[in-house]
């Protein structure tokens, strides 16, 4: 059974009513100042009555308010509530306080930084984390990957970026693209800024741009591997300009893809900078922008040699080692290493070595530079076979230096080869060995291919010629020449010479080491 109970005042057109209250506990109202409840009467509009009666039922409280000023103070009847209000329920810390918190967070992961070597210094203003705990991930999870502290010392602005929000996500992305993880810890030690990087917005864009310029999607991970700061590059500026200069003086665009493989650092190189003031000093020696271009098809990484600091002062060694100006593009074009390298110390070597095995001048070394600027790359144990050859062939001295200054390639040539057509030159074609030291590039061509067969048809022909004239021509002049019933003199050349026009044809024959073993891991260091 329940006993309503009705609290109200009285006025005209008012009434405040609170039905249905227990009605076991009943007190006499209290006047408080807590809350105020403002009732005006539409007979009295200038008097204002402001009452509050306080009653507990069952430990809870209900108000309403009076103005009586005279009204004692109200007595205490709530539990568990503290007084001051709510607000003082929860306790939070001032501006101040949190501030000094945070300085004291961060001088604790500082002190863990320094304890295991790592400086601090730089990361002051860049957001860490608030635990020492949380840093020991970090810094563990980089030890894990093949970093050191000198490592992280050269870039500690990489202790920003979180294990599973930044560094995972990231190394995952480079995984599945096929970079080697065997590769991740000299990855990231040339550009650790990859780990600040995301993976939609920063790296898979690049990623894209460069199959874009026709590198296949197998080659993606080595490009990357060979060189991550491309990850870093805007996709309209450097990359594209630099691409775009090569086109421009006459790469083929179906080039390109191969070009940058093989060399992709050019996607970081300055136009202004670097690529057109190199090919500018290239054509001033006086090889043709088309030969440059063929150059760069080829061997893509001489746009890599630094210009003021290497490539002039090797041409300046050269002229100072009785190598002609006029000379100078061949000498470039034929082994545009050369100007790439230590040359001065490679070029004393080599004359003095020739100097003491086949008694050389000075200007027969200028000669041999210009007829084989590989030369300067041959072995000293290469050097002194091929002319221990020339001398068990039966070739004194003097004839051995004249055959290697007027062909060159005799020093660097497989020697099983050699021995197999001097063979065929005493036994099958009978002819005195004045014939080779007029012409020692006889040993240059192919003994299956060429040799025998132009041999053979001389033969049939009934002419006589020199190893000159049977030689050196092309396929197809020799079978006009088979036309011929007289030698004629004009066409008779003793050396073959380089030919500008050569960087036009395919990658093939002389690129092959089929006869002439430039590669060679026996023959050059």
């Amino acid at each position: 059974m329940k006993i309503g109970s009705y609290v109200g005042i009285r006025k005209s057109n008012f009434l405040l009513v609170h039905p249905d209250l227990p009605a076991f506990t009943y007190c006499k109202p209290l006047l408080t100042s807590s809350s105020t409840l403002r009732i005006t009467s539409n007979n009295d509009k200038n008097s204002r009555l402001i009452t509050k009666f306080q009653y507990s039922v069952a430990d809870r409280t209900f108000a309403s308010s009076s103005a009586d000023t005279s009204v004692s103070k109200p007595k205490t009847v709530r539990s568990g509530w503290k007084k001051g209000g709510s607000s003082s329920l929860y306790s939070r810390p001032s501006l101040l306080e949190m501030k000094n918190e945070r300085v004291a967070n961060r001088a604790k992961v500082y002190d863990f930084l320094r304890g295991v070597g790592i400086v601090p210094d730089e990361l002051d203003g860049l957001e860490l984390p608030v635990t020492v705990e949380v840093m020991r991930e970090r810094v563990d999870f980089l030890h894990n990957l093949g970093l050191t502290i000198d490592d992280i010392n050269n870039y500690p602005l990489v202790l920003g970026c979180s294990v599973k929000k930044n560094m995972i996500p990231v190394l995952d992305y480079l995984g599945k693209l096929g970079v080697r993880k065997s590769t991740f810890t000299e990855f990231l030690r040339r550009y650790p800024q990859v780990l600040h990087a995301s993976v939609v917005v920063d790296l898979a864009p690049v990623v894209k741009y460069l199959q874009g310029l026709d590198i296949k999607p197998y080659d993606i991970p080595r490009v990357l591997e060979r060189y991550p700061e491309v990850l870093g590059f805007k996709l309209e500026g450097t990359m594209s300009t630099s691409v775009a200069y090569l086109v421009g003086i006459g790469v083929a665009r179906r080039e390109i893809g191969g070009v940058l493989t093989r060399y992709p650092e050019i996607l970081g190189m300055r136009v202004g900078r670097v690529v057109k003031p190199f090919v500018e000093y290239l054509e001033s020696l006086g090889i043709p922008r088309f030969a440059i271009a063929k150059l760069i098809e080829k061997q893509p990484h001489m746009l890599g040699f630094g210009l003021e600091e290497r490539v002039k002062p090797n041409v300046d060694t050269l002229l100072k080692f009785n190598v002609r100006r006029e000379t100078l593009a061949s000498v470039v074009a034929q082994y545009p290493e050369m100007i790439g390298i230590d040359l001065k110390s490679k070029l004393i070597g080599q004359q003095n070595l020739l100097k003491s095995i086949i008694n050389s001048s000075s200007e027969d070394f200028g000669l041999i530079i210009e007829k084989m600027p590989q030369v300067v790359s041959v072995t000293n144990s290469a050097v002194m076979k091929h002319v221990d050859f020339l001398k068990d062939c039966g070739f004194p001295l003097d004839q051995v230096r004249k055959m290697v200054v007027g062909c060159p390639q005799v020093l660097a040539l497989n020697i099983d080869i050699m021995k197999l057509s001097f063979n065929y030159f005493q036994r099958e074609m009978q002819r005195p060995l004045d014939d080779l030291v007029a012409f020692p590039a006889y040993f240059t061509y192919g003994l299956e291919s060429t040799i025998k067969p132009r041999h053979k048809m001389i033969m049939k022909k009934g002419l006589k010629c020199s190893l000159s004239w049977l030689l050196n021509c092309s396929d197809e002049k020799f079978q006009d020449r088979m036309d011929y019933d007289t030698i004629d003199m004009e066409e008779m050349e003793t050396m073959p010479s380089f030919d500008m026009n050569s960087l036009m044809e395919p990658r093939s024959a002389y690129e092959s080491g089929s006869e002439y073993e430039e590669d060679s891991d026996d023959e050059y260091v």
